[in-house]
């Protein structure tokens, strides 16, 4: 949610290599998104309805958040919540879609974020792709522009490349991949 968000630094970075590898790319950070607390007793607000609609013609989805107390920002597990409006798609929810995985985090730690995210994909129905980025210390990972330095930009576009990949192989030859931030 910040303004300069290591997430979004990431995400954007493996949106970039994802595009320059052919993949046509939609950002959606949670921030732009104002959604409010998830409520299947209310109309979904637009916002969640076009997330939704985003996520489900996606061919592969790349998901980057940053780690609060052990696990993904609320906001983002909020923004996840919303995707319930996929459970009437054919097929349902994130069903042989491949998801990257990135988390950020200020302390030695990141994993966490991850493992949460990976048990959220798997039951959406989604798989994981075997490269994840965790970015422990992630502000030491900025430079003072905001841009990622070296050895985690390779990660991010190796990431970019397995959902591309994948996306291939489980879908149309040029993957359309949307991607959240928190």
């Amino acid at each position: 949610m910040s303004a300069r968000s290591a997430s979004l630094a990431a995400l954007d970075q493996c949106l970039d290599a994802a595009s320059s590898l052919g993949a046509s790319v939609e950002r959606y950070a949670v921030r732009d998104l104002g959604l409010p607390l998830y409520d299947a007793a209310i109309s979904p607000p637009l916002a969640a309805r076009r997330l939704a609609t985003a996520v489900g013609r996606a061919d592969g989805l790349i998901w980057s958040s940053p780690m609060y107390h052990g696990t993904v920002s609320g906001s983002f597990k909020n923004a996840l919540d919303w995707l319930q409006l996929l459970a009437d798609h054919d097929p349902p929810f994130l069903s042989n879609k491949p998801v990257g995985l990135i988390s950020t985090a200020a302390g030695t730690q990141g994993l966490q974020a991850i493992n949460t995210l990976d048990f959220v994909v798997r039951a959406l129905r989604g798989w994981v792709v075997p490269l994840v980025v965790p970015i422990p210390q992630a502000w030491r990972a900025l430079d003072s522009s905001g841009r990622l330095l070296g050895d985690v930009r390779m990660q991010l576009d190796a990431l970019a490349r397995e959902v591309v990949t994948s996306s291939a192989r489980l879908g149309d030859p040029v993957a359309r991949t949307a991607a959240t931030s928190a």
